[in-house]
């Protein structure tokens, strides 16, 4: 059985692979594709990966954990899926660095199951409006106090998924971009499932709905019908063009109100996590899912 942590990470998909996922827990089931409600290992996750404080669980101990959170005698599969299991909203930046805990918690997580296979997954953002999305989570902070005197172009997704993959040799990490994710939806959602390419999946349109008119996923939806894509690539380009005629602005523009947050220093910042993109696609271990 392979363990699938899906990591986030914070302000990607707001637990819409998890909600889509649930919403076909059963079809997946049938494939030994396990899907449980978060309720049940969220917390126990945590607790238990802080009990064992860096070593590995007994086999008894990986038994009880995993009767708690499956009924199922066996799987091929088990989808885990939490933004905060790297770290809570409140301590993503730190130390000069995204999610500074990332290798410990990964490393933590993965021996709560030291006999099975895990595999990571993970979204990253353009830190030029992740970090404005995440500061509109954290209450009473300021700006100063929230980036704790760090140059937010010292923040790079590469030094997250580098430290990762150091904590966790051997344990394949998967990673796409956050604003690729419309248009490689259906993509990502096979990946992390694992589920047999012929299986249609309910509410794989969910995403693209709060992104575009009713009207527009109407018409998509049509076209797709009388028209099917023969292959992943024709169905981006179908939802590309569609998208680029009926997105919703106000959903897909961000407001940008950081002090010293000129138009020049967020084209820098974009220009530099498109290098990034790229230095984490060489990465060996990792698979980059991209359009």
């Amino acid at each position: 059985m392979r363990i699938v942590y899906h990591l986030g990470a914070h302000c990607t998909d707001e637990e819409k692979i998890l909600k889509c996922l649930l919403k076909n827990r059963g079809a997946l089931a049938d494939e030994g594709i396990i899907v449980p409600g978060p309720a049940r290992y969220r917390s126990l996750l945590r607790e238990t990966a802080a009990e064992l404080k860096g070593q590995s669980a007994s086999r008894d101990t990986e038994a009880m954990v995993l009767d708690a959170i499956m009924d199922e005698d066996h799987a091929e599969r088990l989808i885990l899926s939490f933004d905060s299991f790297m770290a809570f909203p409140n301590w993503v930046i730190g130390r000069n660095m995204l999610y500074p805990a990332a290798a410990d918690r990964t490393s933590g997580l993965a021996k709560v199951f030291p006999d099975l296979q895990c595999e990571f997954f993970l979204a990253i953002r353009n830190p030029a409006t992740f970090l404005p999305s995440l500061f509109e989570r954290l209450k009473n902070r300021t700006y100063d106090d929230f980036t704790n005197g760090v140059d937010p172009m010292t923040l790079k997704w590469s030094d997250v998924v580098t430290r990762i993959r150091a904590a966790n040799p051997g344990v394949p990490i998967t990673v796409w971009c956050d604003e690729d994710t419309p248009l490689i939806w259906t993509e990502v959602l096979r990946e992390l499932s694992g589920h047999d390419p012929a299986t249609v999946l309910e509410g794989v349109d969910d995403l693209l709905s709060t992104i575009m008119s009713k009207d527009g996923l109407s018409r998509m939806q049509a076209y797709l019908q009388t028209h099917p894509p023969q292959s992943e690539i024709q169905r981006r380009r179908i939802v590309a063009a569609f998208l680029d005629k009926f997105a919703l602005a106000d959903e897909i523009e961000i407001e940008l109100d950081f002090p010293g947050w000129t138009e020049d220093f967020v084209d820098a910042m974009t220009a530099q996590y498109e290098d990034d993109m790229t230095e984490i696609a060489r990465m060996p271990g990792v698979t980059f899912i991209a359009p």
